[in-house]
């Protein structure tokens, strides 16, 4: 249950270089750059309910079972399949560019998005 609760953006790291690889407007991503991304997770033993609160108050969310295939979606509304796992305590899945990993360490929520040799490295602290 470590992920429950609402979290908001305090650090990223990489933020310019990844979205420009997946191809995200140059307006967009300098609108995103310092805006503090809410993110709501509920939990209920395997069964999650994540969801991203972005600027404008864009929601995307997103309900998963661990090891169970579901249907997921990105801010950019694009629809994919996906299992997502729990290793060692962290969630990992692979997005359609990108492999990204969410873990709870010190009461931080640190979430790392990997493309290629491109990281995004995101801290929330729990409000």
């Amino acid at each position: 249950m470590a992920f429950a609760g609402r979290w908001e953006t305090e650090t990223q790291e990489g933020y310019d270089e990844f979205c420009k690889l997946l191809g995200i407007p140059d307006d967009i991503i300098e609108k995103g750059r310092d805006y503090k991304l809410i993110t709501e997770v509920t939990q209920d033993g395997d069964n999650f309910s994540w969801t991203q609160i972005y600027p404008t108050n864009a929601r995307v969310t997103n309900k998963f079972t661990i090891g169970k295939e579901c249907d997921m979606e990105t801010i950019g509304g694009k629809k994919f399949k996906a299992t997502v796992n729990m290793e060692g305590g962290k969630l990992t899945t692979t997005f359609p560019n990108y492999h990204h990993i969410c873990e709870v360490s010190g009461g931080k929520l640190i979430e790392t998005s990997k493309a290629g040799s491109v990281v995004l490295k995101r801290t929330s602290k729990k409000l």
